[in-house]
């Protein structure tokens, strides 16, 4: 069996990354959606992401658009210990 490694925020970073191969890293407070790394199409399965790497299912109806906004943010309200 192997061990993941990959700490969840790396997860969430490589995955915005993957999806725009013209950039090589992300600050902690860039705007995801406004510099439309997430847009309308990859919302949810960014969403789902979150969720897989927290382990915290969240409810789209009550979703603060500001806990997803920033990988800070991600951190804060969704990964921290």
């Amino acid at each position: 069996m192997t061990q993941q490694t990959t700490a969840p925020i790396d997860r969430i970073k490589e995955w915005i990354l993957a999806k725009h191969e013209d950039r090589v890293e992300l600050a902690a407070d860039e705007d995801l959606i406004d510099n439309r790394l997430v847009d309308s199409l990859s919302f949810v399965e960014f969403v789902f992401l979150i969720q897989e790497v927290s382990g915290i299912e969240i409810d789209m109806d009550t979703l603060d658009i500001g806990e997803v906004r920033t990988l800070s943010a991600i951190q804060k309200h969704f990964l921290a210990a």
